[in-house]
């Protein structure tokens, strides 16, 4: 996608910038990590920036689906990316924001079929869709085939209640769940970019809470 001889920073002053703000340890912790991120609207594409930003080392990022102008109010693309697999764009953006993460991309739609294969590689996986049936499908499924990995989930971060209802929660095991588990974008007003954020924000950062061995939310 680049060349390093074309990059104004190398990629050891990268991650000198990043050890001065998390420490050398932690730092490695990230840098080592590979995070699936499924679902790159809302929540996965805020939730994709921020751990980039962070310096995890590999980001998989997972959609079927194309950036459509109703994504333009929350999602993390620009007008002239319109048309393209979201899994093409949010890789191109990330390439100027965090140019030594290693890209993984899987222009599919996860099922329960094909998401033990998909995500085996992946220390951590973060679920962000949109559709409550993907979203139980992906849920159910990593917790029955793949019991050992990490899941961050989000549920509830629609409309204009208060930031402060969105939480993060231990469900059980290694099952974490971010939002007010009760706003639904079906029903009265959808979903407004700085409360998707807040919920995207909550996962980004229980995940990284996660890679640098703090279970507790």
């Amino acid at each position: 996608m680049w060349g390093v001889a074309e990059m104004a920073v190398s990629r050891e002053q990268f991650l000198q910038a990043l050890i001065c703000r998390h420490g050398a340890a932690l730092q490695e912790k990230f840098t080592r990590a590979q995070v699936a991120v499924c679902g790159l609207g809302g929540l996965g594409s805020n939730v994709a920036i921020a751990l980039a930003r962070a310096g995890v080392g590999q980001l998989h990022l997972i959609d079927f689906d194309r950036v459509d102008l109703s994504n333009l109010n929350r999602q993390q693309y620009f007008v002239e990316q319109l048309g393209q697999y979201k899994t093409q764009a949010l890789a191109e953006t990330l390439s100027h924001i965090a140019p030594y993460c290693r890209i993984r991309t899987d222009t599919v739609r996860l099922t329960a079929e094909n998401l033990a294969s998909l995500l085996a590689q992946d220390d951590l996986i973060c679920e962000a869709f949109d559709q409550p049936e993907a979203k139980a499908m992906l849920v159910s499924g990593v917790l029955e085939q793949l019991p050992e990995k990490y899941l961050v989930a989000a549920s509830g971060m629609a409309g204009l209640g208060s930031a402060n209802t969105i939480r993060t929660r231990r469900a059980f095991g290694r099952f974490y769940l971010c939002g007010d588990e009760a706003s639904d974008s079906c029903e009265g007003l959808g979903l407004v970019s700085s409360r998707v954020m807040a919920c995207a924000a909550h996962q980004a950062h229980m995940i990284l809470r996660l890679l640098a061995g703090e279970t507790n939310p």
